[in-house]
């Protein structure tokens, strides 16, 4: 196994340079992902990348969204060898004190993708937690996997190659539905999957990427095709749940 990090990085690099700095003391490839950053965002990231030789920086030219960024860097991990990445948000919600327990876990079963689901305190917005929920319906319903614990935490351990290979045959959200879209395509490529907790805040004055109109319009569509993508592939999926059983 050759593991490492992957960081998506838009409108957060003030909140980068903690996590970077913790995740060197493991002494894996990390990979900072500029997604089209302003100016300044742009001149904290590069200074991040600059103090920490672990870090591998990629430059999107212009914001392709949270799939776009974190396809990137799985393509340029695959062309580097590496087997598996695990996904952090840039924005400081995640504890990423569990870096190493999600690590572990994936070495023990390098072929299953090891997830966070959420645990939040109080400062979670009450519309943001009943959106995750229905959301979360929808994902038990498109993938027909009662298992699914939370499908939008994007702290999570990817399986380099069936991912690489998912981006060759599939066309995929490429923004705030990505990290639910793959979890999905995972599911129908009969991937494995375990869920962990992973506390998670919601920072005073911290900055979302959200866009309330675009993004819930753009994952209405998302879940429109995924449906449609289960009926074609519903005996399969339905075999698997009886054998499982």
């Amino acid at each position: 196994m050759k593991q490492g990090f992957i960081i998506p990085v838009y409108n957060h690099g003030q909140t980068l340079e903690p996590i970077v700095q913790y995740l060197s003391a493991f002494n894996l490839p990390i990979f900072i992902v500029d997604d089209g950053n302003d100016e300044p965002n742009k001149q904290l990231i590069k200074k991040t990348v600059e103090n920490y030789p672990q870090c591998i920086l990629i430059v999107l030219p212009k914001n392709g969204g949270k799939g776009k960024a974190v396809s990137s860097g799985i393509v340029k991990a695959h062309e580097l060898g590496l087997t598996h990445l695990l996904q952090i948000d840039a924005d400081g919600q995640h504890d990423i004190t569990r870096s190493l327990f999600f690590l572990d876990e994936s070495k023990k079963t390098p072929g299953q993708l090891i997830c966070g689901y959420p645990e939040f305190d109080a400062s979670v917005p009450a519309s943001r937690k009943n959106g995750r929920q229905f959301a979360n319906n929808w994902v038990k319903i498109v993938s027909l996997s009662p298992l699914v614990k939370d499908a939008m935490c994007g702290f999570r351990v990817y399986p380099v190659q069936p991912f690489f290979e998912i981006l060759q045959h599939s066309h995929l959200d490429m923004r705030m539905g990505f990290d639910i879209e793959i979890l999905v395509r995972m599911i129908w490529a009969g991937i494995p999957m375990r869920f962990y907790p992973v506390r998670v805040t919601y920072p005073e004055n911290g900055t979302s990427n959200f866009r309330l109109i675009r993004d819930n319009a753009a994952i209405s569509w998302m879940f429109t095709r995924l449906f449609f993508g289960m009926l074609i592939r519903l005996p399969l999926l339905l075999y698997r749940t009886t054998v499982k059983k």
